[in-house]
């Protein structure tokens, strides 16, 4: 049960075409495979994370400083060894100043996720039990929604190229899509979000996703003009510009019955706290693989059932298909139905995911129930 060694591999593949949201762009697709070896030949192996920047930083943290603070411990004191990895004394350049310090504990923060989940992978296999059923068992399948919407090549329709797009997110087998506006005018994204609904019918889940593009005062204008035309928005995600994230917060929903949606970029549970109590928001868009993990991911959860607010993830299908079935007030896991956006969720793992009339079937094997394949890990290592 004790901890042998770990691995970090990092792996990139690069896109065939660049994905613009909001405030981004997407060009390539990163990840960080990580295996935990315990003394009695059980492996804990997950995927996780689509950091670029300083993928290799998180490599280095956690092969030459975590890795070693975990050998020869129990793999089953997950609290413990959450707690130890967190308040690990270590340099990455941190300089006092609260917001440029984010930066270096993000890459703390991230590594910790990557071992934190490869463990939860290893503790379902030497319980012989899956992850959700260890973290609560509600339910063996769950709804499952694509991301999308992302804005067409110069020169294409709009509308035609997001209604086109709700017939493939059916055809995939997903419930409804998160289409990405803010990037376009208000008028725009307005018109684009209506197409989708015309496209999709009524029963067909529609959620919005700006990427923090606006300031609070048009996050208004386009929520209550989505309420007036009857839109049925399930939520409104990351609506308001970074700086403004509590109050700008607190504002839109003060405004708008439309279900508030943030957290995705945040890496503590702290901050997951502040967005409830002080920016009014209904749902948590948590990522285990940037906020500490399954274990943190959880006690978010637990704390926001609590406060009557839902739990939704963001992207990472692999580990959040299980977070998402063992909690009572999660709603959907997100996926990529484009296969172009995210190709490794359709090569890396062996047979998942398993996606039937809107639902995702949850692995029932031990741990995460999902094996990664050896030869696409081969492919696209970056550190031979």
């Amino acid at each position: 049960m004790k901890i042998r060694h770990i691995e970090a591999i990092p792996l990139d593949m690069e896109l065939s075409e660049v994905f613009k949201g909001g405030t981004y762009q997407v060009a390539t697709r990163p990840t960080i495979v990580t295996r935990v070896h315990l003394e009695n030949g059980i492996v804990g192996e997950t995927y996780g994370g689509d950091e670029f920047h300083t993928q290799g930083q998180i490599v280095d943290v956690m092969r030459n400083h975590l890795g070693p603070l975990l050998a020869g411990e129990d793999v089953r004191d997950f609290q413990r060894l959450w707690e130890k990895m967190f308040h690990i004394d270590l340099d990455l350049g941190n300089r006092g100043l609260h917001q440029l310090d984010m930066h270096p504990r993000g890459i703390l923060l991230q590594a910790i996720s990557c071992l934190d989940n490869a463990m939860w992978d290893a503790r379902g296999k030497l319980y012989g039990t899956p992850v959700y059923k260890l973290l609560g068992g509600v339910r063996d399948k769950v709804p499952v929604i694509s991301i999308g919407g992302y804005y067409p090549k110069d020169g294409r329709d709009p509308l035609e190229a997001i209604a086109e797009e709700v017939d493939m997110v059916r055809a995939a087998g997903c419930m409804g899509i998160k289409m990405k506006v803010g990037r376009a005018t208000l008028e725009e994204d307005f018109a684009r979000v209506r197409a989708a609904r015309e496209a999709g019918g009524k029963d067909f889940i529609i959620t919005v996703d700006a990427n923090q593009g606006w300031d609070p005062l048009d996050a208004v204008k386009f929520c209550v003009a989505m309420e007036r035309a009857e839109l049925g928005v399930r939520w409104m995600e990351e609506p308001c510009k970074w700086y403004d994230q509590t109050d700008g917060l607190m504002l839109l929903a003060m405004k708008t019955s439309i279900p508030i949606n943030v957290g995705q970029g945040e890496i503590s549970g702290r901050a997951c706290r502040d967005l409830i109590t002080k920016g009014g928001v209904s749902i948590l868009n948590l990522d285990c693989t940037l906020c500490g993990g399954v274990t943190e991911w959880q006690r978010v959860a637990d704390m926001a059932r609590l406060m009557n607010v839902e739990m939704a993830h963001h992207e990472e299908p692999q580990v959040a298909v299980h977070l998402i079935a063992a909690n009572p007030h999660a709603l959907y896991v997100e996926i990529f139905a484009n296969r172009k956006r995210d190709p490794l969720l359709w090569e890396l793992p062996d047979g998942f995911p398993n996606i039937r009339n809107g639902y995702m079937d949850v692995p029932q094997e031990p741990g995460l129930g999902i094996r990664l394949r050896p030869e696409v890990i081969e492919r696209y290592r970056i550190d031979k």
